[in-house]
């Protein structure tokens, strides 16, 4: 049983501030009274789990009026779900974070926590895994802003050596805290946000500061923000509120800052989860820019005026930096070619039609801009990371299939990258997505492996070495240098995209050779063409281009059968130029291999490339001569 709390200070280290130490202070009131608070705590507890009822249980623990012993009820809720299963548990961080500074006092969730790390050698009598459970809990209290970091290292000093309450601080620290992802991993530690995901907590805070900006009724907003009881995730709300005040300043602005004033004031949003919002909101304001093209000194404004106010510490804060050096084109051109560009890829995932999307994003950049290019490469695989293996491998697929400069891709890459840091709040496996993104492109030879090379360098002047973008950038190269990485890379999500998952190269590259072989020997073009599309790999299609080259020069030019073929496919966007140019290089790369049979080789070649040119096939500046083309990457060969 809890003994009766002394009249003196209970914390004898330092562990909290004098002013909180202070209020720590136990009144004088009798041992019986004591004995009586803990009876209804633990009633209320109990009832708690049983109605999962955050109001009700506030409304109890309000009326006992001893916020003196609120510790107790902290150390109570916990060690009674440390015994439960994990629906208790995530009910116990809830109801703590929802009772966090308007019922119990940020000193009392501080001695609560330091008692039961000085009680957890009791508490592991009957809970095995006592030390594991409350190290989350600790852990928990921290990402959810109810305790603060420094916890960790002023409690420890103050625990004897050896203790499970020492074992419960390094754990926290080291397994969970310090981990990549951590707030993530702790958050859905025992089921994640009480029957709420994600985007359904994001539409709900959109939802709520629309009805704000309506109704002005700031108390009405503060009941819906408390009633979501995500206060961890309080820098969603802020971010979001920003980005209204940007898009809409006048009016909308003023109201905006209230909100968020009086969020602060009110303790309804932390100091730790504006700064977070904050920081979220300078992370993006460059694509921000491409919508209003005055956010950033927006935003700036805003910082100073919620500086002055006294409710943001602009110091804390990263550098909104310089602004960016690429202009961007006429913004009202781009933000609608946008809207048609997140229309194209839902339309591309419903129908799978590849032919159509290239088309439709070619028709609509018809001007073949930098800017409308990395925006499209940037919302395409967005788009894909949110969804399934399926939706992954048909932009693979897209992206291979796309007439684009491989500096427009990379730019967009770039945007991946910066944007990585605020995408991994929302997706946890970022950092593998975008790794196998980057590598899949090299295969494709979307990008080259230089082209990687130089994202890395110049991202690495502006990215910390364990930043989202960098660590995708890293895995890409660890994929690529992998041992038959193109075959593993090409299969990640199923390969094939609409076609049949699971095929070798080799396989594919049989097939391909008989198709054409079938269509050499008297085959229908039609047949062929069903044949070329049914293989399901049109970012492939260039060993197709390849192959019919090979075959043609080795007769010499005495059955052109072939070339009609291709002449066919590329008058039907079966093949499109990007791989009918990469079909050229490809032969290009081992012409001197096909030589030591075909002597004439590099010179029917030339003709053949001078013939493709005046049929539209290629563009006027290819050349067969590409001094420093970079290694096509392990599995593709280049003369098979």
């Amino acid at each position: 049983m809890e003994s009766v709390p002394p009249a003196r200070a209970p914390i004898k280290c330092p562990s909290a501030a004098a002013e909180d130490v202070e209020q720590l202070r136990t009144p004088s009131v009798s041992s019986q009274e004591f004995i009586e608070f803990k009876r209804k705590a633990t009633t209320i507890v109990e009832e708690y789990f049983s109605t999962d009822d955050v109001a009700a249980t506030a409304n109890e623990l309000r009326e006992l009026r001893v916020p003196c012993y609120h510790y107790y009820f902290v150390k109570k809720l916990v060690s009674v779900a440390m015994d439960r299963h994990d629906r208790e548990k995530e009910m116990a961080a809830v109801l703590l974070s929802s009772l966090y500074n308007d019922v119990i006092d940020r000193p009392q969730v501080y001695k609560g926590f330091c008692k039961l790390t000085e009680s957890c050698d009791d508490l592991a009598v009957d809970t095995p895994d006592a030390v594991d459970i409350l190290a989350v809990f600790v852990a928990r209290a921290i990402v959810d802003d109810i305790l603060p970091p420094a916890f960790l290292a002023k409690q420890l000093p103050c625990l004897p050596d050896g203790c499970k309450g020492a074992e419960v601080i390094h754990r926290a620290e080291k397994s969970y805290l310090s981990v990549p992802h951590h707030g993530e991993i702790i958050l859905q530690r025992w089921g994640g946000i009480k029957c709420i995901t994600v985007e359904e907590a994001k539409a709900k805070i959109a939802e709520i500061l629309e009805e704000y900006l309506a109704a002005g009724d700031t108390a009405e907003a503060f009941r819906c923000i408390r009633d979501l009881k995500i206060p961890f995730f309080h820098h969603d709300v802020v971010k979001r509120a920003v980005v209204l005040a940007i898009e809409r300043a006048g009016a909308a602005e003023g109201l905006i800052l209230d909100l968020l004033k009086s969020a602060s004031d009110q303790g309804v949003i932390n100091e730790s989860q504006i700064i977070k919002g904050f920081n979220r909101m300078i992370d993006s304001v460059d694509d921000l820019t491409l919508d209003v093209p005055n956010a950033r000194c927006l935003l700036k404004s805003i910082i100073l005026k919620a500086s002055s106010e006294g409710w943001l510490c602009a110091s804390s804060l990263k550098p909104l930096g310089p602004e960016p050096r690429k202009a961007v084109e006429d913004d009202a051109a781009v933000k609608k070619l946008k809207a048609k560009a997140v229309l194209i890829i839902q339309e591309y995932f419903l129908t799978g039609d590849i032919i159509e999307s290239v088309s439709r994003q070619e028709a609509e950049n018809s001007s073949c801009s930098p800017t409308v290019n990395a925006i499209f490469v940037k919302k395409l695989i967005i788009a894909a990371m949110d969804r399934k293996n399926r939706e992954k491998e048909m932009v693979s697929v897209l992206l291979s299939s796309l007439c684009m400069p491989p500096e427009h891709v990379v730019t967009g890459f770039h945007l991946l990258i910066d944007a990585a840091e605020d995408a991994a709040l929302d997706n946890p496996a970022i950092v593998e997505d975008l790794a196998m993104f980057f590598a899949r492109s090299v295969v494709d030879e979307v990008i080259a492996p230089s082209d990687l090379e130089a994202m890395g360098e110049e991202a690495g002047r502006r990215k910390a070495a364990n930043s989202p973008g960098m660590l995708a950038l890293r895995d890409a190269h660890a994929l690529l240098g992998a041992k038959l990485s193109a075959e593993r890379i090409l299969r990640c999500w199923g390969g094939g995209g609409t076609g049949k998952a699971g095929w070798e190269l080799s396989e594919v590259k049989d097939k391909i050779s008989k198709l054409l072989q079938e269509y050499d020997c008297g085959g229908g073009v039609r047949e062929a063409c069903r044949c070329i599309r049914e293989l399901g790999m049109p970012f492939f299609h260039h060993e197709v281009v390849k192959k019919a080259l090979v075959a043609i020069i080795e007769k010499r030019g005495k059955d052109e059968r072939l070339w009609g073929l291709l002449d066919e496919c590329y008058g039907r966007g079966l093949i499109t130029p990007n791989q009918m140019t990469k079909g050229f290089e490809r032969l290009g790369d081992c012409v001197d291999d096909l030589a030591l049979d075909v002597p004439d080789a590099r010179e029917q070649l030339r003709r053949y490339v001078e013939r493709a040119k005046k049929g539209g096939w290629l563009d006027a500046s290819f050349s067969i001569a590409r001094p420093g083309q970079a290694p096509v990457p392990d599995g593709i060969a280049a003369c098979s």
